[in-house]
């Protein structure tokens, strides 16, 4: 399938787009069959059903939605839409990257689309800004970066977020299933680390579904993408600068914000900055039940990750292991297999050695084949979460 916002085979398509394209344009209104026609008319073009129909729903697809992208979107169980020039889509189904079956007619398509895109969003996409990272209002998130800094072209990626979520038994189960949910009910500490794509924010809306109805969560979203199925959920989204620089609000500012707004829970949906030091606090200040989701490549890598975006935003090593060590109480961390599949691969528990520097030990490992053992730290997180129960 070829777009320009068009579907076919017939390569005068594209051509016919733009003839279409600069008429309409001198004199804006509702793009319809009869003006399509007319058009082509004036051009000296054929104007058989056939052809006017393909150039409308091309020019419709322009202007609605993702345009040509949006049947992706609403294909069942995308999750990402990715587009790297005009030849190259692919979409992710839990599967892995696959080939979408669409292409672009050329690179200017594929830069109107981006543009219209950030545009929804109220952003500016040019040579000047020639990258862009927001949400759309159907929820998607939106990361575009314009040629000739991205190649092979003009490069799209829609992030597709699940509605409603799913239940905790479709991710985890049996004896690794009733771990997780202990240690949603004993309000330990926690962050979810993997990957990119691993399935972190999946996990943690999962967990968050299995929270007791009575409990208020708030939610800090550098882009909105938990949507936990919880009656009681507050959510805080973080805001980049206008085009003068002003009015950004960052995913830091509001950790402090969600402290003064009686948070039983409070969640970090992606600690990626300085908002590590808020949140570290924030889980030393007796809320209970706070968590976030981290990258990291082993749940061993935690304390090195966390220390890095510590440093970063001005706190010692020494100060952020220490913090580390108090305020998180476990770490669950995802696999995405060569495959695609991910899952829960291990839970590990903090503790410090000799030098007051934290390091991971595993309580309970999940191997590929689903066969779970237990580690040097199964103990110490039975008699945790035993005590917090209690």
């Amino acid at each position: 399938m070829s777009v320009d916002g068009a579907t076919g085979a017939d390569p005068g398509l594209g051509h016919l787009l733009e003839l279409v394209r600069e008429r309409l344009a001198r004199e804006p209104g509702e793009i319809t069959p009869h003006r399509v026609a007319t058009a082509l008319r004036e051009a000296g073009r054929p104007v058989g059903d056939a052809t006017v129909l393909a150039v409308h729903e091309a020019l419709r697809h322009e202007v609605v939605g993702a345009g040509p992208l949006e049947p992706l979107l609403r294909l069942p169980g995308v999750t990402d839409v990715l587009v790297n020039g005009p030849e190259q889509v692919f979409l992710d189904r839990g599967r892995g990257l696959e080939p979408a079956g669409v292409t672009f007619a050329d690179e200017s398509a594929v830069r109107r689309l981006a543009q219209r895109l950030a545009g929804f969003g109220g952003r500016r996409l040019d040579d000047a800004t020639p990258w862009v990272d927001l949400r759309l209002a159907g929820g998607a998130r939106l990361h575009a970066v314009l040629a000739p800094i991205a190649r092979p072209g003009t490069s799209i990626s829609l992030r597709v977020p699940r509605s409603g979520g799913f239940p905790l038994e479709q991710l985890v189960g049996g004896e690794v299933l009733r771990l997780v949910r202990r240690v949603v009910a004993a309000r330990l500490a926690f962050l979810v680390s993997g990957g990119t794509g691993s399935g972190k924010t999946t996990l943690l809306a999962a967990m968050l579904g299995e929270v007791d109805p009575a409990e208020r969560l708030v939610l800090v979203e550098d882009s909105t993408e938990l949507r936990p199925a919880h009656p009681h959920v507050v959510g805080l989204e973080a805001r980049p600068p206008n085009l003068e620089g002003a009015g950004g609000v960052e995913v830091r500012t509001l950790v402090r914000q969600a402290l003064r707004m009686r948070p039983d829970r409070l969640v970090v949906g992606e600690v990626r900055g300085a908002e590590v030091v808020e949140l570290l606090a924030a889980l030393n200040t007796g809320h209970e039940g706070g968590c976030g989701t981290l990258h990291a490549n082993s749940a061993l890598d935690v304390p090195a990750r966390v220390e890095a975006l510590a440093l970063a935003a001005g706190l010692d090593r020494h100060a952020a292991h220490s913090q580390l060590a108090s305020a998180v109480e476990v770490v669950l961390h995802l696999h995405r297999g060569r495959d695609g599949d991910r899952r829960l691969a291990e839970v590990a528990l903090p503790t410090r050695d000799d030098e007051g520097l934290v390091r991971m030990e595993p309580a309970v490992v999940v191997g590929a084949d689903g066969q779970v053992h237990t580690g040097p730290a199964a103990a110490r997180l039975g008699e945790l979460l035993a005590r917090r129960a209690a």
